[in-house]
């Protein structure tokens, strides 16, 4: 994964994957629960590879002492966590959470441990940028790295994700306003996509990962995934690799 590449080149990570796994972190860790990403290999399994990786999860969150976040249309009273931000504003304090998605999450959980890794969203971008700042990241000599997260194909092939390019880029925009650089040509080319995109939300909700979740029935989602720094919570994985905030 292009993670394994950029560790040679950063010594901090953030993660961007705005619909929905660090959004859903962010309204987590918010509320006090530590998440624990899963990969979840790719977005599509058939019956028998589902039941086999939830198999997985499910033992990995019992040997870590955690709940289960289930598929978004099997929330039920006995099981409200999903990957959904929507479920997880509504649904009970939890301490720990297992959290799985076949991108943001997976990307995470593949990240080396001693890594520091950071989870941003459009919710936490000025929060994620001072925390980083503050750290000494972000300089020549502690270089940041800022992925987006992507999307996958029905085959499972990788695609491009509008949302997490805007969310990466204005990630690259706050850390800039702050000093932080110099830019690669990635990172100044995302931070140019966001700082001309008049409007953000309609973004979000317009592009193909955005239409998919409305037609599942979760535009709620989207509305919290599009709330620009409306969150002071900065998720950073922690020594048994936990999200909780920084």
């Amino acid at each position: 994964m292009g993670e394994d590449r950029l560790v040679r080149e950063a010594v901090c990570l953030v993660v961007v994957d705005v619909l929905s796994f660090t959004t859903a972190v962010s309204v987590a860790v918010g509320k006090g629960t530590r998440v624990l990403p899963f990969r979840w290999p790719h977005q599509y399994p058939t019956g028998a590879e589902r039941a086999g990786i939830e198999k997985a999860a499910a033992a990995y969150a019992r040997q870590s002492g955690a709940q289960m976040a289930v598929h978004r249309a099997d929330v039920t009273p006995a099981t409200p966590w999903s990957l959904s931000p929507a479920h997880l504003r509504q649904a009970p304090y939890v301490a720990r959470l297992v959290l799985p998605s076949p991108n943001g999450a997976a990307i995470c959980a593949a990240a080396p441990r001693d890594v520091r890794l950071v989870a941003a969203c459009l919710r936490n971008v000025t929060a994620v940028g001072g925390w980083l700042t503050a750290h000494g990241y972000g300089t020549p000599e502690h270089p940041v790295a800022v992925i987006a997260a992507g999307e996958r194909w029905p085959d499972g092939s990788l695609r491009p994700a509008l949302e997490d390019l805007l969310g990466a880029g204005a990630l690259v925009s706050e850390l800039n306003a702050q000093s932080a650089g110099p830019l690669s040509p990635e990172a100044a080319a995302a931070k140019a996509a966001y700082e001309g995109t008049a409007d953000v939300a309609h973004a979000v909700a317009a592009g193909s990962s955005g239409r998919q979740l409305a037609a599942m029935g979760f535009v709620e989602d989207m509305a919290i995934a599009a709330e620009e720094d409306t969150c002071a919570v900065v998720p950073v994985r922690d020594g048994d690799g936990a999200f909780a905030a920084g």
